[in-house]
């Protein structure tokens, strides 16, 4: 029986790769929906601290795990290419044999782009280069020869073999919280993410059926997404969904109110491993 709420967790890229590889493969044996990392060249909360490359660090989980599926929350447009994306997408679809998620955003956090000489640009022109990426991605993942005259990216007869396990592509997860980047996640995405309180979820979550019912497409063909980390749910009078079953069923409840289908959360603490394996039991197997 497939549950109609869809749990996923986030992990930090700050620890040991073994440890890394023991929490994918525990969160995947309790039953979690997917696991994802993230994409930077540094940790947003601690840029001193240790952390491994997301995209590359994805690939190795997806060869150690079997069933969950897989992503990175997001990748950053302004990184790399979008034809490179695609192509790192349809590999690690097929090191997973068909399990992943691909995400991508516009990029946000401009301290790692002045630190490492990575140009951002004016913030008005990240949605325009954004949306061009998610058109060269989606052409070039349905295994099409594509040519794109834009502003920002220009192919020539550009196609990408092999083409992905997953047809006709693999699932487009889209970050997004305002009303231009809604705008294309109603064309092409098929999870939307974002984060913040029950009544900002909610104010996106109406725009995005709106931009959806603009252009003819069933709103609920995209799944609903919440990212939840501690010091931000604890900013918004939520608790801590780790600190055990009642907690975490208040998060899901509250959001769940307001359309949210997926909840996808930073991992537990250490402290808290036992916490999750009851979460598990009650909430991914009952």
């Amino acid at each position: 029986m497939t549950r109609s709420i869809l749990y996923g967790i986030c992990t930090d890229q700050s620890l040991p790769y073994r440890t890394l590889v023991d929490r994918w493969q525990y969160y995947e044996e309790l039953g979690f929906d997917s696991i994802w990392d993230c994409d930077h060249f540094v940790r947003p909360s601690d840029p001193t601290s240790d952390y491994f490359e997301g995209w590359t660090l994805l690939a190795a989980m997806a060869a150690v795990t079997s069933r969950v599926r897989v992503g990175c929350l997001v990748a950053s447009n302004t990184f790399r290419h979008p034809a490179l994306l695609a192509q790192q997408a349809i590999t690690i679809d097929h090191v997973s044999d068909g399990r992943l998620e691909l995400g991508i955003g516009a990029g946000w956090f401009v301290e790692e782009h002045e630190r490492f000489g990575v140009a951002f640009g004016e913030p008005g022109g990240l949605v325009g280069k954004f949306h061009e990426a998610v058109e060269v991605i989606d052409s070039l993942l349905r295994g099409e020869t594509t040519t794109y005259e834009g502003q920002h990216y220009r192919l020539r007869g550009a196609r990408l073999r092999p083409q992905p396990m997953q047809r006709p592509r693999p699932p487009l997860t889209m970050g997004a919280h305002r009303p231009r980047m809604l705008r294309i996640c109603a064309r092409y995405a098929d999870r939307w993410n974002s984060y913040g309180t029950v009544d900002g979820m909610a104010a996106r979550n109406r725009m995005l059926d709106e931009a959806c019912l603009e252009i003819g497409r069933d709103p609920g063909e995209i799944t609903r997404s919440f990212y939840g980390w501690v010091p931000n749910l604890t900013s918004v009078g939520m608790p801590d969904p780790w600190s055990g079953p009642e907690a975490f069923a208040e998060v899901v409840g509250r959001y769940s109110e307001v359309g949210v289908n997926e909840f996808i959360f930073d991992q537990p603490r250490a402290d808290q491993l036992d916490n999750a394996a009851e979460i598990a039991a009650q909430v991914l197997r009952s």
